[in-house]
């Protein structure tokens, strides 16, 4: 499998409201931290979350965490 691009070298910290997103997984997206259709022709899919509640998510800007799709902190290793 090929390695993501990475967006950013941080979380991308956001407030979210209740409802599903889709998380970028290819790193390619113009809109960060979610998909936008890049990866189409590649062997990424995005990650499709729901949010239960309001809350505050730290997305992962790197797109190497374990955690996906939330931040782990792996980007401090690049």
């Amino acid at each position: 499998m090929s390695e993501p691009n990475i967006a950013k070298n941080s979380p991308f910290v956001l407030k979210m409201e209740p409802g599903s997103y889709a998380w970028c997984a290819c790193g390619n997206s113009k809109n960060q931290p979610f998909c936008d259709g890049s990866h189409r022709g590649s062997e990424f899919r995005p990650m499709v979350v729901k949010i239960e509640g309001t809350q505050t998510v730290a997305w992962c800007g790197c797109k190497h965490t374990v955690d996906k799709p939330f931040c782990d902190g792996t980007h401090n290793a690049f």
